[in-house]
C-alpha cells in the first residue's frame, strides 16, 4: 500500500477552554490497520496466532488514532469482535477478560511510551494465551 491510500491528513479543530485550537493530523485509515491482519513478510504470516493479530489490532485502533475521538472504545470493542469472531473470546465458559480488565488494558496502551510497542504486545499474547495445562 501508499502512503496516500493508508493516511490521510486533516485539519482537527476542537475548543479546548475559551481558545479554539486547530490542528494538522495524519490518521491511518481504519481499513490499513485491520488489513494488518492477512499481512505477510517473505510468504509467512507477519502475525501468525489469533493473540498476534489480537493485540496488534487493539494496539494500532488505539495508537493510531484512525477516528477522531473514541480509539479505546472502538479498539476494545473490535479486539473483543476479533476474539469473538474466532471463537477465542470465552475459556471454560468464562471470557478471557472482562470489563474492567479491558478498559484497564485499552488505558494501558494509550497511555503507553510507542518505544514500549513490544512489550504491551507480548503482555496482551501472553494474557490471551492457551495456559499449556489447558493445551492437553
Amino acid at each position: 500500500m501508499d502512503e496516500f491510500s493508508t493516511i490521510e491528513e486533516f485539519s482537527v479543530v476542537r475548543q479546548e477552554g475559551k481558545r479554539q485550537v486547530r490542528r494538522r493530523l495524519r490518521h491511518y485509515n481504519l481499513d490499513a490497520i485491520i488489513s494488518l491482519g492477512s499481512l505477510t513478510v517473505f510468504g509467512k504470516p507477519a502475525y501468525p496466532t489469533i493473540e498476534a493479530k489480537a493485540a496488534h489490532l487493539l494496539y494500532f485502533v488505539i495508537k493510531n488514532h484512525p477516528f477522531v475521538d473514541g480509539n479505546k472504545r472502538s479498539g476494545a470493542f473490535l479486539f473483543v469482535d476479533f476474539l469473538a469472531r474466532n471463537g477465542r473470546l470465552i475459556r471454560n465458559g468464562e471470557p478471557v477478560i472482562n470489563d474492567v480488565g479491558l478498559a484497564a488494558l485499552a488505558l494501558l496502551v494509550a497511555e503507553s511510551d510507542a518505544r514500549n510497542k513490544d512489550v504491551v504486545i507480548r503482555l496482551i499474547e501472553n494474557m490471551l494465551a492457551i495456559p499449556a495445562i489447558e493445551k492437553g
